[in-house]
């Protein structure tokens, strides 16, 4: 079987893009999945994402973790798969999907794509740790250096925690740099390893520097990979709307592979 695939990246968070709309891929083949996103003996990548049709919405978006399986919402990936469909020329610049968490939509410009996420219904404590789902669970973990900090290490330890089974978390880990900005790195699951940045995880972090540190709207995120914005509408009794996701997603290369 033969097929084209884009591979795209948001702040150094890089998936391969697949057009679907026909659905012929063989989304039930995980092992498929897993070998394609391999850095040896793959395409490479932290996940893949099919673009299928949706009747009530420009596209759907179908997205799979780095181990093959179908995951939760990615906020990068996200933002790559508007880039895609913008660049499919299936909209001019503001779009409505469909992802596995509900409704989303999207502004392009040539420089970022701002996308709109789920709402927030809460924020947890878990044993000094704090825990919130922004479309996929995380931690938030505020450090103070760190740079020197063994996020595989530290991030895995609290990823396989009994407390966040059977399912697991994605954790994020987060320093102040100033007022409005902090540095995050990220360890996600389904990847299991540290990602140049992680969408759902600097929305996460953003939310709670402004629920308890009082950052203000919007919060600037620096990531190995680049720099992001979210800004957001924050409630009473830690509930946000309006949430965004802000920065770039960029084609990298396009190819076909034969399997």
């Amino acid at each position: 079987m033969t097929f084209d695939f884009f591979k795209y990246q948001g702040t150094g968070n890089d998936f391969i893009l697949i057009d679907d709309r026909n659905e012929t891929f063989p989304a039930t083949d995980q092992a498929l999945v897993e070998r394609l996103c391999h850095r040896r003996f793959g395409i490479g990548a932290d996940g893949l994402i099919l673009l299928r049709n949706d009747p009530e919405y420009d596209f759907r978006m179908v997205y799979f973790n780095a181990d093959g399986a179908e995951g939760s919402m990615c906020g990068n990936g996200g933002r790559c798969i508007v880039r895609f469909a913008h660049d499919l020329g299936l909209f001019a610049s503001e779009t409505r999907f469909l992802a596995v968490d509900g409704e989303h939509s999207a502004v392009v410009t040539e420089e970022t794509i701002s996308l709109k996420m789920s709402e927030v219904a809460g924020i947890d404590g878990h044993g000094g740790l704090t825990f919130l789902n922004t479309g996929s669970p995380h931690i938030v973990q505020f450090v103070d250096d760190l740079e020197s900090l063994d996020v595989v290490s530290e991030g895995r330890s609290i990823r396989y925690d009994s407390r966040f089974q059977p399912g697991g978390t994605n954790v994020n880990f987060a320093q102040i740099v100033d007022g409005n900005t902090l540095f995050v790195r990220t360890y996600e699951r389904g990847v299991e390893d540290e990602t140049y940045s992680c969408g759902t995880g600097v929305t996460a972090v953003a939310l709670v520097a402004n629920s308890q540190l009082n950052m203000p709207d919007p919060v600037f995120i620096k990531t190995l990979g680049g720099n992001l914005r979210v800004s957001f509408n924050a409630k009473a009794e830690e509930r946000f709307d309006n949430i965004y996701l802000i920065g770039p997603a960029k084609r990298v290369f396009a190819g076909t592979i034969t399997v």
